[in-house]
């Protein structure tokens, strides 16, 4: 009994983070977009380090990690299993987001 108990509680906090990550999911998306950019910005146009650029996020994007590739020169931000965006360092046209790709928000031609 106490099996199917908990079995039922993880079904339905699972159902839960499913239909929140789901009526958030463009929000997300637009939040890491957004913070590759300020990440990139702040790392190559800023010098600073990775790990200081977080204070220039807005709040509510606690959730959002950055990662770096220095040989690209691209920054990443992502919240893990639900959307990802990067930015790449330019020299002469600074910091650009990669086009969105497979997203609902992606333009289709």
């Amino acid at each position: 009994m106490l099996l199917w108990s908990l079995l039922a509680l993880v079904l339905i906090a699972g159902g839960a983070a499913y239909a929140w990550v789901r009526s958030h999911r463009a929000q997300l998306e637009l939040g890491v977009g957004y913070a590759a950019r300020v990440g990139c910005g702040c790392r190559y146009m800023g010098g600073r380090a990775l790990a200081d650029c977080h204070k220039d996020f807005e709040p509510g994007m606690e959730p959002i990690r950055l990662s770096e590739n220095a040989a690209t020169r691209t920054i990443t931000a992502s919240v893990p299993l639900i959307a990802s965006r990067s930015a790449r360092y330019d020299p002469v046209l600074g910091c650009q987001p990669k086009p969105f790709a497979s997203t609902p928000l992606a333009v289709r031609h």
